[in-house]
C-alpha cells in the first residue's frame, strides 16, 4: 500500500519500522515538531521523527493540520491508507477522507474500554486483569469509530505502565500489519464499537502521583505501578518530595500514615485498608535507592505518620452514560 504515517511517541516506532518490513511504501511520515529538551535547551527530535530519518524516509511536521493548504497537501499524496498511532494532533475531516481506506488508528485498549489518553495507565490503576490492542478506522469522536482487529494481553501484578506500554507497542504492529493486509483482501468487516462499557482515559498529570494513605494499599499499590516511569508517585515529607519507585502489599495496623519498620528493614505504611511495602525511594536529585538503605541516609522512623496529601487523585473512571 502507499501510506502515510502519523505518529509521535515510542508506542508508534514498532509499528513504523514494522510498516517498513513489510513492504508497504510510507511515502510521508507526520509527527510533533521538535522542542528544546535538556539542561541546553536544545530542540530534540521525535522518537518517530528519529526513526523515519534512520530509515530515509520524508518527515513533515506541522505545528496544526488546520488550513487548506496542509490539507491539500495531504490529499496530493494520493494514499491507499493513513496509519496513525499516537501522534498527538486531532485529524480534520479533510485528513480522515482523504486516504481511500481511510485513517487507522492503532489504540492501546480494548475498544470501547479506555478511549482517551491515557488507556495504558488507567487500565493498570483500576485493577483490569487484561488489556491489548485495537485497529480502528477514524472517523471524528475520541476513539470512537468502527474496530477492525483487537489481541488481548494479559496484566500481570508485577507489570508497570513501562512493560504493558513494551508489550502492547509490539502487538501494535504485528496487529496493524495484519489489519491491512486483511483491508487489501477486503476480509475484515468494520464493527461499530457497542455503547456498552464506553470508559475514559483520563489524561495523567504529575500531581494525581500523590499517595493517599487513607485509600487502600492495594490501590497504592497499583497506582505506583499505573504511573512508572511517569508521572511517577511520591509522598511528601519534611519539605522533601519523596518518590516511590517500587512497592509490595503488606499487613499493617494504625492509622493511615503510620510508618512501621518489617524485620527485614524495608518500611511498611498503614493505609485505609492493609499496608504498602515500599521498595524503592528516591529523595530530589539523588540516586534512587533500595528502601531500607533509604532508610538508613534519611529520618524516616517507625511511629512517623505521613500526612494525606493536599491534592486529591482523580476518581476512577466511570462508564460512559
Amino acid at each position: 500500500m502507499k501510506i502515510a504515517f502519523l505518529g509521535t511517541s515510542a508506542f508508534a516506532v514498532p509499528a513504523l519500522k514494522a510498516l517498513v518490513e513489510a513492504g508497504h511504501d510510507v511515502v510521508a511520515v507526520y509527527t510533533r515538531a521538535p522542542k528544546p529538551a535538556g539542561r541546553g535547551q536544545q530542540e530534540r527530535r521525535t522518537p518517530v521523527h528519529e526513526t523515519a530519518h534512520a530509515l530515509g524516509l520524508a518527515v513533515r511536521s506541522p505545528k496544526s493540520l488546520k488550513g487548506e493548504d496542509e490539507a491539500l497537501a495531504f490529499k496530493a499524496l494520493d494514499l491507499d491508507a493513513a496509519v496513525v498511532v499516537s501522534y498527538g494532533h486531532l485529524l480534520p475531516k479533510s485528513f480522515l477522507d482523504a486516504p481511500v481506506l481511510g485513517c487507522i488508528n492503532i489504540h492501546g485498549s480494548l475498544l470501547p474500554r479506555w478511549r482517551g489518553a491515557a488507556p495504558i495507565h488507567r487500565a493498570i490503576l483500576s485493577g483490569d486483569r487484561e488489556t491489548g490492542v485495537t485497529t480502528m478506522r477514524m472517523d471524528e469522536g475520541l476513539d470512537t469509530g468502527p474496530m477492525l482487529l483487537a489481541e488481548r494481553t494479559p496484566i500481570s501484578a508485577a507489570d508497570s505502565a513501562e512493560a504493558v506500554h513494551d508489550r502492547l507497542a509490539e502487538l501494535g504492529a504485528r496487529l496493524i500489519v495484519s489489519t491491512l493486509d486483511g483491508l487489501m483482501r477486503n476480509t475484515i468487516d468494520p464493527v461499530p464499537q457497542p455503547s456498552d462499557g464506553v470508559t475514559y482515559a483520563h489524561k495523567l498529570g504529575k500531581e494525581e502521583g500523590a499517595l493517599d494513605w487513607r485509600r487502600p494499599a492495594a490501590e497504592l499499590e497499583r497506582k505506583v505501578r499505573a504511573f512508572h516511569p511517569w508521572p511517577g508517585t511520591w509522598f511528601e515529607f519534611n519539605g522533601e518530595r519523596i518518590k516511590v519507585l517500587a512497592a509490595g502489599l503488606a499487613l499493617a495496623a494504625g492509622t493511615p500514615g503510620t510508618l512501621a519498620v518489617g524485620r527485614d528493614g524495608f518500611p511498611v505504611v498503614a493505609c485505609g485498608v492493609g499496608g504498602l511495602r515500599f521498595l524503592q525511594l528516591q529523595r530530589p536529585g539523588r540516586s534512587a535507592q533500595p528502601a531500607d538503605a533509604f532508610l538508613r541516609g534519611f529520618a524516616l522512623t517507625a511511629g512517623t505518620v505521613l500526612p494525606p496529601p493536599a491534592i486529591m487523585s482523580l476518581p476512577p473512571s466511570k462508564p460512559a452514560g
